[in-house]
């Protein structure tokens, strides 16, 4: 009978160190089979991983953050907005230096948030509230947010992202 192959060790690898420093990196694994046959984390623990790095996303787009926030978009990020625009990662930075959006509310609604992972993608629905001013002009409405997550060699990157019709702002009759 033909011998069956021995799987070779793995080497062992340090995480870079923007991966030590940002909760976007997949945990790295020390393991003696091949590449091939590592385990995934459990899907709770991604939804988990993805819903914490949503909600530091949010933070930064608040907080016009363009660190944070490039760290996380992927370079052929998009998102499709409320009016059918698609803005680029680097148009969405751009905004983000020239401060032309002041948030007082960029958060997800309590308990909408839902975190839906298949394999190595992850997709975020949320109600998220918006107030402020964009170029002075006062705003405050939400949508409905969907996000595509994709794991990375280097952690999960946000590289999708659609918004729903505005609702009416939360005081309207």
């Amino acid at each position: 009978a033909p011998a069956t192959p021995t799987p070779t060790p793995a080497p062992e690898q340090s995480p870079s160190p923007a991966a030590q420093k940002t909760p976007t990196a997949v945990p790295q694994q020390t393991a003696t089979l091949a590449p091939l046959a590592l385990a995934k984390p459990p899907p709770t623990v991604d939804a988990q991983t993805v819903a914490a790095l949503d909600t530091v996303y949010q933070a930064a787009v608040k907080a016009n953050d363009i660190a944070i926030m490039d760290e996380i978009l992927a370079d052929d990020f998009v998102l499709v907005t409320d009016r059918g625009a698609s803005l680029t990662k680097a148009e969405l930075i751009k905004e983000a230096r020239e401060k032309r959006t002041i948030y007082e509310h960029q958060e997800v609604e309590e308990g909408t948030k839902k975190v839906r992972v298949w394999r190595d993608t992850a997709v975020v629905t949320a109600l998220l509230r918006i107030k402020g001013t964009r170029d002075q002009n006062p705003f405050d409405y939400k949508v409905w947010l969907s996000e595509t997550y994709v794991r990375t060699a280097t952690g999960w990157r946000y590289v999708f992202g659609q918004a729903s019709n505005p609702f009416p702002k939360p005081d309207a009759k």
